[in-house]
Parts: structure tokens; C-alpha cells; sequence
């Protein structure tokens, strides 16, 4: 396929994908007007592109005739992330090697942290999270990573959005506060968990920039063998890991 036919069909796929993202950034059923306006193409293009949408199990339209994701791009995500985990499983080992701890890689899952990797540590008690969990932003670290790759105002929206309830007595439970702790997190380049999500058990997490989607990796321990010393060192390797999974993304 050669000259304005392929030019057509390439720019069908992009809006394609224009529409897709429209109906997740407006949130649970939008009108197809809704979704025409967010993409700013004529209505009755938008229609054609959702009409085939439909069948294939991506979209689905409710009895008010409003449009939706459908379960179709979970298939397709959960391949995703495997492939995201799989390439970082590498990187992952070497955080154990370097540090002896269990490593961890998390990406944005709405309002969630959703582990893609892990690399049980090498220490008899060592700490195991299932690669499919699912976890609230602002009681781990990884969460607060993700969090903190995101304007300030998205943040505080997810927050308000997911609520954040007390799961330990350590757990921060105020918008503003969390948000203060961002900040500091940015400027040291790290963020921790100490017993927030989980009584005696600590973590020190990193953004990873360049990545598809908002992603964090981490190291996790019992909470004694987290001493600042540690913490630090977890720190400077996690970031060194993290340029690394960078360069990988922009090959």
C-alpha cells in the first residue's frame, strides 16, 4: 500500500487511538458529542470510528447509548505490562545483586500502583509481592513515585478520587500533607514507604522517566535492615537502574 491510501489508513489508526484516549480521560460513559468534541473531529467520523470499535470488544455503548472502555483493552494491557515486567527483569536482578533486597517495578493503573516485576532478595526473610497486585499510590512508594511524575493537581485528584484511608498508623491520610512529602521526595530524587502500607516493612522507590507510562521501581525490606545508610545506597542504585530502563525505552 503506497501513497494517499496508506496515508488514510495511518491516520485512520491514530484516530483510532484518539478516541480510546478521549473516553478514558472523560471518565466512566461519555456521548458521542462528548468524545467528538475532546478529539475535535465531526461527530459522525467519531461514530464510524466507535461503531467498529464496538464489535471488537474495545469500546461498548450502554442502554443511554453513551460509550465506555470495555474489558477487550484489558486483555491487551495485561500483555503489555508482562512485556513491560519482562524487559525489566534484568535490571531488577541486578538492584538484588547490588543491594540484596527484593525489586520491585510498578506502573500507573488508574487510581493504583500495579505490580508488573519482582526479583525475590536474597536474605532468608525477605519480603515477595505478586506481580499483578494492585496498591494504593499513597501508602507505598512506588505510589508516591508515580504520583510524583504527575502535575500536582492530577495528583491531588487521584488522591481526592481514591481516597486515602488509614491502612497502618503510619499511613498519610491528608491531601496536602502527601502532596508536601512529594515534593521533598522530588527534590531528593527518592521516595519511602516506612511501615505505611505494610507494618515492618519499608521501601525506597524512584520514578523511571521515558517510560510508556508513569513507572516507578523499588527495593523492599524488613524494616530494621532498612537503616538510612541503606536507604541511601538503595537510593543511588535505584536511580542508576532507572537511567538504565531509560535508555532502553528510547532505543
Amino acid at each position: 500500500m503506497t501513497g494517499p491510501q496508506r496515508d488514510s489508513s495511518v491516520q485512520s489508526v491514530g484516530r483510532t487511538f484518539e478516541v480510546l484516549e478521549a473516553i478514558a480521560r472523560l471518565g466512566g460513559a461519555a456521548s458521542l458529542s462528548e468524545i467528538a468534541a475532546a478529539v475535535g473531529r465531526p461527530a459522525p467520523s467519531v461514530h464510524r470510528l466507535v461503531r467498529t470499535l464496538v464489535p471488537l470488544g474495545y469500546v461498548r455503548q450502554d442502554a443511554s447509548r453513551r460509550y465506555a472502555l470495555a474489558p477487550g483493552l484489558i486483555r491487551l494491557g495485561d500483555a503489555a505490562a508482562r512485556q513491560l515486567g519482562i524487559a525489566a527483569n534484568p535490571v531488577l536482578t541486578g538492584l538484588v545483586d547490588a543491594i540484596g533486597e527484593s525489586a520491585n517495578m510498578a506502573v500507573l493503573d488508574g487510581t493504583h500502583a500495579l505490580y508488573v516485576a519482582h526479583v525475590a532478595g536474597r536474605h532468608a526473610m525477605r519480603m515477595f509481592t505478586e506481580v499483578g497486585r494492585r496498591v494504593p499510590l499513597h501508602s507505598t512508594g512506588v505510589g508516591k513515585a508515580l504520583l510524583a511524575q504527575l502535575p500536582e493537581s492530577e495528583a491531588a485528584t487521584l488522591l481526592t478520587s481514591s481516597g486515602m484511608s488509614s491502612i497502618t498508623d503510619h499511613t498519610v491520610t491528608e491531601v496536602d500533607q502527601l502532596l508536601h512529602e512529594l515534593s521533598g521526595g522530588s527534590a531528593l530524587g527518592y521516595f519511602v514507604d516506612s511501615g505505611e502500607q505494610e507494618i515492618g516493612v519499608s521501601c525506597v522507590a524512584v520514578p523511571v522517566p521515558g517510560a510508556p507510562v508513569p513507572t516507578a521501581i523499588s527495593i523492599s525490606a524488613p524494616t530494621p535492615r532498612m537503616t538510612p545508610d541503606i536507604t541511601r545506597r538503595s537510593a543511588a542504585v535505584l536511580r542508576a537502574a532507572a537511567e538504565s530502563l531509560a535508555a532502553q525505552f528510547a532505543a
